[in-house]
């Protein structure tokens, strides 16, 4: 199990209430709307009492009395006024509470909105989608339901304590002595197990996105799970996280749930106290039947805002292990600034530059240590090597997902660090061996390529990409919606609305990663004639896995441990007899084995 740190809570809010600033003013408002709510409600008892005291002159000498029965209904009158103004100004500042919360809440959500646009890809690498999913909802959720039910009740708790205590004393010193001398000790021992139960609610939210990412990743892989009957095992490590959050779960709610009962057998000590003493000053004149109506009824509305400050310990525990997730999220290392100002080469022909890269994904670990790299505009680059030779990692370091240690790389001579990342993007369009579609119709799908795409645009584009044919053979046409990653369609078909897709994009170089493997020969070929028809005219850098489909490339790269080996085209490398000779070879003996 992972130890977690105590949380500062003194950080923690104060950033959260940070937040709350540019609706200070709305949130004065309803503090001092709360503070009037709270001072009339305190009135109400002591104008109980006194009702209490009037019905006693309402008959004087077995006849009513006019005197007692105006005065009765004068005080009736400032009881209902007490409990009207009382009840405007609750309204009131709940009303304005509410808006100033969700509009921080909502600054909140565009904040995390914002900082997952500028994260780099190796934070994607290196935290699971579903534990980054649980911050973002989950996190955000949990605040979201609390802040305004905590802030309502936290002032209104102090306020009333305040006025209560004032209206006890006003009645009797003695009294008020007796009924809150157990105060102090409930608070000291709710705070005790407040502060171990701490702990407890940072380990249930953290193993909270645990399991959250687990489930994503293993309802994502279900179909390998199942090939390869590895069910018992997942659902072993499930249970091993489940069990965790149950121990966590169980601990926090335990300590949390025994503050009310704790708290609630002191006061009931002080009820005790004070019904004795009340008593005694009842029957020796010196207090009236009124007042000590008065005095109890205090003495429970006294208990109740510490029994509500106790019950929101327990909101403010999961708020503050919430907030401090989203805070650490907030502070991840984002990418490098955008240049100030930016440079955009005043011509996009496909022209490529490597000179001199140096890259690592970790400061201690070089992957690459010197690769330069020339691209004519409209050539066909072929990157092959074996696993984890750097193929990908050239194209993250050409789109800017990560950024160079040294030397430079350059688009028609302007450097890739001096251009805003979304217009160096906007030169690119990418057909994956992973087919990303989202839920929507084909025709969404394909004008993701270009949002402004008219609708004869979109069939054109599917027409090129011999996607035309079978999407109207297809319930519903290019209206049809998809289901998430596409299921309800074949795996070729979706390729093909990729490269639709891209064609759509009309971007001057394109990045495609040969997706042909598992697709019937037919559908093959119809893949193959689409992606040369997207790349032609344009520069094109192809990650190829079967070397028989690039053998027309204008340059095939050979890179083996991050670096480039051998260039050259498919027949100048061939004759070499080097490391891409030896590669081609052994895929085609085992092609004809």
């Amino acid at each position: 199990m992972k130890k977690s740190k105590t949380l500062d809570f003194k950080v923690i809010f104060g950033r959260l209430f940070a937040f709350m600033k540019p609706y200070r003013k709305g949130l004065i408002v309803s503090i001092i709307f709360i503070v009037l709510a709270s001072m009339f409600n305190s009135f109400a008892p002591f104008i109980l009492g006194k009702a209490t005291d009037a019905m006693i002159h309402l008959v004087v000498g077995g006849e009513p009395s006019s005197v007692g029965i105006k005065n009765f209904i004068t005080i009736l009158i400032v009881l209902s006024i007490c409990y009207a103004l009382y009840s405007v100004f609750k309204y009131f500042s709940t009303h304005i509470m509410v808006r100033v919360s969700q509009k921080t809440i909502y600054d909140i959500r565009n904040r995390v909105d914002d900082k997952l646009k500028k994260l780099p890809l190796n934070y994607f690498d290196t935290n699971t989608y579903g534990d980054i999913l649980s911050r973002i909802t989950n996190d955000v959720d949990t605040i979201s339901n609390s802040l305004q039910q905590s802030l309502d009740q936290i002032v209104t708790s102090v306020t009333s304590l305040i006025f209560i205590l004032i209206m006890m004393l006003a009645i009797s010193p003695v009294l008020t002595l007796i009924g809150v001398i157990t105060v102090p000790m409930a608070l000291v021992i709710s705070m005790k197990i407040a502060q171990k139960a701490q702990r407890f609610f940072k380990e249930q939210q953290d193993t909270l996105g645990d399991i959250n990412g687990y489930v994503e990743e293993m309802y994502t892989g279900h179909n390998v799970i199942s090939a390869f009957s590895k069910e018992e095992d997942v659902i072993q490590d499930f249970e091993v996280t489940n069990h965790e959050l149950y121990q966590s779960g169980w601990k926090s709610q335990f300590l949390s749930s025994t503050l009310m009962p704790i708290t609630q057998a002191m006061t009931n000590l002080g009820y005790v106290g004070v019904a004795v003493v009340s008593g005694i000053l009842v029957i020796s004149g010196k207090m009236t039947v009124g007042m000590i109506q008065s005095f109890i009824q205090y003495l429970r509305q006294f208990s109740q805002p510490i029994n509500q400050t106790v019950q929101i310990s327990n909101v403010l525990q999961s708020t503050a292990a919430a907030a401090a997730r989203i805070f650490e999220f907030l502070d991840e290392k984002e990418e490098i600034a955008e240049a100030n100002p930016s440079e955009f080469p005043e011509v996009v022909d496909g022209t490529v530059d490597f000179e001199h890269v140096k890259f690592g994904y970790l400061p201690y670990q070089t992957l690459m240590h010197d690769v330069s790299l020339h691209v004519e505009p409209g050539s066909k680059v072929a990157i092959v090597g074996p696993t984890g030779a750097g193929k990908t990692t050239l194209i993250n370091l050409l789109l800017r997902f990560y950024d160079i240690n040294d030397g430079s790389i350059r688009m028609n001579g302007v450097d890739v660090r001096k251009m805003k990342r979304a217009e160096l993007r906007e030169i690119f369009g990418m057909v994956l061996q992973d087919t990303w579609l989202f839920t929507g119709t084909i025709r969404e799908n394909i004008r993701y390529g270009k949002l402004n795409a008219t609708d004869e645009e979109v069939i054109n584009a599917a027409k090129a990409a011999h996607a035309d044919e079978f999407i109207r053979m297809l319930p519903g046409g290019y209206d049809m919606v998809l289901q998430e990653g596409a299921t309800n369609i074949a795996q070729g078909e979706r390729q093909l609305l990729t490269i639709a897709r891209a064609i759509l994009s009309d971007a001057p170089i394109m990045i495609l990663d040969e997706a042909t493997s598992s697709i019937d020969t037919r559908t093959e070929v119809l893949i193959q004639d689409a992606m040369a028809t997207l790349m032609k005219g344009r520069t094109s850098f192809v990650i190829a896995h079967r070397l028989s489909t690039i053998r027309d490339a204008d340059m095939i790269i050979y890179m083996q441990s991050g670096d480039i080996k051998e260039t050259g085209t498919h027949e100048s490398l061939l004759a070499a007899n080097g490391l891409y000779a030896k590669l081609y070879n052994s895929q085609f003996a085992e092609n004809n084995g």
